[in-house]
This record gives structure tokens, C-alpha cells and sequence, in this order.
């Protein structure tokens, strides 16, 4: 391989840490900066990584020459500002989801890349591990037949339980929906493709939450955003998908993602996790099936280093901008159908991102089909 690609990390919050774990053992990627609006909380991010400097700002950290690629992990409403920002500096952005919290700053993120002619890829980065890319290779070998429909279902009382500052869950660009469902999405769009139709309801059982944990414990707080969201999504080749998002589920025994096809059933692991079982039912019976593709031993920053791999390869990258907006579009429009009560159209489309191949260690020729 060439350079690695240079990453700056702006947002040391509580899900850093899990790249942090990553970045070091990932090829093409090398840690170089780190900010937060909390200098200690960069600080600590930067503690023991040799070389990583603590910028003051976002704005510093973006101008920065030892910098190529911005790793967005700040808060949802923050992920427009900071991935524009970085494009104009003439950064790659990798960022969590979701991509942004209007279908306008999406499309800004979009057209500012294009201009640019720079790379924007956005979690999750889940569907790439052999969990779900075992599955998506079921369904491609044609192990059900032709898929007729499947059930995603995410069930939480939710997040304030064991979050210190839950609070941006609760608000615009949060909820369920929002959350978790780029999760079951983008695992649904590799399995099925893109989505062309929904129909949606939700409702808002609470109008207060209370923290659970940490210093500020007996806290109550507003809740500005719907807080169980179900619906139908149709998609483009004809399968239909059943879909509940809740924070407002103390317990149940629901699957997580099941696939059904004219010929058979396929369980899906928890699209939040990168590995899994996969079990088919054929001929009466489940059976497992052995991981037969995606990056084995991934975990948060997989998508970053495919990103890496793939401006090295000239190849698109699979955590991309593309389908992280359609992800997006469909959720808003799954929330404007629930209001209207009925159903719409999606606007926007997206490829099948390529399948991950069985690798089981990245390197500059992992991820080629």
C-alpha cells in the first residue's frame, strides 16, 4: 500500500472509543489528531497513541496539514457542520450516523464532495462483518428462492437507563428511528435493495424521560422527538419489510431480522453487531450457516479503512455517501408518512453497495469482488 490516509477525530465522546480501539490495527489508516469541545475528553482520546496532537477546535483540527480524512463523531446535529466544514478544507469525511438530520444537509454533504471530488462515507460500518454479508450471500446464492418479505424489529425501553447525558436521543435528529434504524436499513438495502415506498405510524408515549445513571441521575428531560415508529417498506425488487423501532419496549422476543424468500427462511444477526448466526430453514428445519463472506474480526473503523482501500483501488467504498443518504431519506419520509397517516414515495435511490468478499484480514487487495 501507498501513505496511509491521515485521520483526524473530531467528537471524544463515548463511542470514540471503540474506533480508538480499531484505528491502530487497521492498514491505510493512521490517527493523527484529535478535538472535542471538552479538551479533556481529547486529551485522554490522544493519551497513549504516539504522534496524535490535540487540536483546540474542529475548525483548527480540519485545517491541519497532517490531516486527509475527518472522522465525524460528534453529536447528530452536529454531523452536517462538521463534514462541510472539512470538505471546504479539502478532507475526506467518515462520519457516524446519521449522515445528517435534514435531506438538505445531506444533499449539501453530496454536492460539496462531488465538487471537490473527495470521498464521504458514514456509518455503520456493521454490515460489512460476516454477520450480515453471510446473509446477503444467501439471498444472492438464492438459498430462499426469491425474496418475498422480511421483519426488522429494534425494542429498548430506551437509552437513558445507562447514557450520562441521553438527552440528544430525545431530540431532533434522534429517536428510534434515527438511532438505530441506519443499523436495520443498511443491513435491509445489502439484503433487498433500495426502498421505494413506505407506509408509517408512531407515536410519543412520554412526554418526559428521566436519567438513570451517572452524575446527573433524577434528572427529567423533554422528549421533542416520536418515540415508537413502525411501518411497511416496499422494496425495489417487490419484497415487502415490517418495521418497528421503539424506545418504549421494556422487554420482548423478537428477532431482530428474518428474511423470506419463496423457498425458505433466513435469520439475521443484530445488524448493530458486525458478526452473528446466520440459520437458513429449508426442507423443515433451521440449520446454521458457516460465515462464507464479509471482513472477519471487524469492528468500528472497518468502514474507514474500505474507504482507504477503496481510493487506493479506485473502486467505490461501501460505508458511502450514497446510501447513507437514501438510509436517511427513507427514515424522514417513514416519519412523514406516520404523520399524514399513509403512505409516499421515497425520493431518493441508491446501488447495492458490492458484497464483502470472505477476507479475513484487510489489506490493499481485501475488498475486490
Amino acid at each position: 500500500m501507498g501513505e496511509p490516509l491521515r485521520v483526524g477525530l473530531v467528537g471524544a465522546g463515548k463511542i470514540s472509543r471503540a474506533y480508538l480501539d480499531t484505528l491502530p490495527r487497521l492498514p491505510g489508516l493512521r490517527l493523527t489528531a484529535v478535538t472535542d469541545l471538552n479538551r479533556a475528553r481529547a486529551e485522554a482520546a490522544a493519551r497513549g497513541a504516539q504522534g496524535v496532537a490535540v487540536a483546540a477546535s474542529a475548525e483548527e483540527l480540519v485545517a491541519r496539514e497532517d490531516v486527509d480524512a475527518v472522522l465525524n463523531l460528534t453529536i447528530p446535529a452536529a454531523h452536517a457542520e462538521v463534514a462541510l466544514a472539512a470538505l471546504a478544507a479539502g478532507r475526506h469525511v467518515y462520519g457516524e450516523k446519521p449522515l445528517s438530520g435534514t435531506r438538505e444537509e445531506a444533499d449539501a454533504i453530496m454536492g460539496a464532495a462531488q465538487r471537490a471530488g473527495l470521498r464521504v462515507g458514514c456509518a455503520p460500518d456493521t454490515v460489512l462483518g460476516p454477520g450480515t454479508q453471510t446473509a446477503r450471500k444467501a439471498v444472492d446464492d438464492g438459498l430462499i428462492g426469491t425474496p418475498v418479505a422480511a421483519t426488522a424489529f429494534m425494542t429498548t425501553a430506551g437509552h437513558e437507563a445507562w447514557h450520562p447525558d441521553p438527552e440528544f436521543y430525545y431530540r431532533p435528529g434522534g429517536g428510534p428511528l434515527l438511532d438505530m434504524g441506519p443499523y436495520y436499513l443498511s443491513a435491509l438495502v445489502h439484503l433487498l435493495g433500495p426502498v421505494v415506498r413506505v407506509t408509517g405510524a408512531a407515536s410519543r408515549p412520554r412526554a418526559q424521560r428521566g436519567i438513570g445513571s451517572g452524575p446527573r441521575a433524577g434528572e427529567r428531560f423533554a422528549v421533542e422527538v416520536d418515540t415508537h415508529v413502525t411501518g411497511v417498506l416496499e422494496h425495489r425488487g417487490g419484497a415487502l419489510t415490517t418495521l418497528l423501532m421503539s424506545f418504549d419496549v421494556h422487554a420482548a422476543r423478537l428477532p431482530r431480522i428474518e428474511v423470506h424468500g419463496s423457498e425458505g427462511s433466513l435469520s439475521v444477526p443484530d445488524p448493530n453487531t458486525f458478526d452473528g448466526p446466520v440459520e437458513l430453514w429449508r426442507r423443515g428445519a433451521w440449520e446454521p450457516l458457516a460465515p462464507s463472506a464479509g471482513y472477519v474480526g471487524s469492528a468500528r473503523g472497518y468502514g474507514l479503512a474500505d474507504l482507504a482501500l477503496a481510493l487506493e483501488a479506485g473502486r467505490p467504498h461501501r460505508a458511502s455517501a450514497e446510501l447513507a443518504r437514501h438510509v436517511l431519506d427513507v427514515m424522514l419520509t417513514l416519519l412523514d408518512a406516520a404523520r399524514e397517516r399513509t403512505s409516499l414515495p421515497v425520493g431518493t435511490t441508491c446501488s447495492r453497495p458490492e458484497p464483502v468478499p470472505f477476507v479475513g484480514e484487510l489489506s490493499a487487495s481485501a475488498g475486490h469482488g
